[in-house]
């Protein structure tokens, strides 16, 4: 039996192009831009039951915007996860004792390239 993912993914520069001037993502206004692949992919874990989780080294206090830019966006997700810094992040999960597999992966790809190649997720 399989189980559904969970997938943890960053917002700028992997979802969407890294804005660069950090002030701009306090509007919520502010129009994401899309990185190609990303809606298509997204709606493929959805339809799959996946658990999406993006993550982002926005402050909290930007959550509200970020929400709205999300929506705005049509960007599908269960959880958003704010404040990591910009150091590297570690994934660190058990194996299951009836598996001989790894349970948790890590996937590094270009800023601002997107997920248009990332199908075998």
């Amino acid at each position: 039996m399989s189980l559904p993912k969970t997938i943890f993914c960053d917002l700028d520069g992997t979802l969407t192009k890294h804005p660069g001037d950090s002030t701009v993502i306090q509007n919520p206004d502010y129009e994401l831009e899309v990185l190609p692949g990303t809606k298509e992919i997204m709606n493929e874990w959805d339809k799959k039951s996946y658990h999406v989780i993006i993550t982002t080294g926005r402050k909290e206090s930007t959550r509200e915007a970020t929400v709205k830019q999300l929506q705005r966006a049509g960007i599908l997700y269960d959880q958003l996860i704010m404040g990591f810094g910009g150091g590297d992040r570690i994934l660190i999960n058990d194996k299951k004792s009836n598996r001989d597999r790894n349970t948790a992966y890590a996937i590094n790809i270009d800023r601002n390239v997107g997920l248009e190649h990332e199908n075998n997720i």
